[in-house]
């Protein structure tokens, strides 16, 4: 069964174009290393809940929007093997960031459901 790393950050508005364009950057690499997909999607419709939410969950700012991405792999042995190259690889290695990073919150799933229409 196919295997999913998601991805939660908070991006200042104002680097919305930076942050595509890392993104885009990031993903031929992903790809070539196995992953199956690369999807970035942009702060919409994300409100305010009254326990937790995903802007609390990542301590977004006024002026930053909160990025919800995930990448799908076709297991979890390729995205081990994969994640492992990926971190070696001189392609990916540490510039300017448009996010703070450390407020990134991010985790592993092994998928139980799958529905397309």
């Amino acid at each position: 069964m196919s295997y999913v790393d998601g991805f939660v950050i908070a991006v200042p508005a104002a680097n919305r174009e930076a942050y595509r364009e890392l993104a885009a950057r990031v993903g031929p690499v992903l790809m070539e290393h196995g992953a199956l997909r690369l999807v970035e999607c942009w702060g919409d419709n994300v409100p305010d809940g009254k326990v937790t939410d995903f802007r609390r969950a990542v301590k977004a700012e006024m002026d930053e929007v909160v990025v919800f991405s995930w990448i799908s792999w076709p297991d979890k042995a390729t995205r081990d093997a994969g994640m492992a190259k990926i971190m070696e690889d001189p392609r990916m290695k540490p510039g300017d960031m448009p996010f703070d990073g450390q407020r990134m919150i991010y985790g592993s799933f092994e998928v139980i459901l799958d529905m397309a229409a």
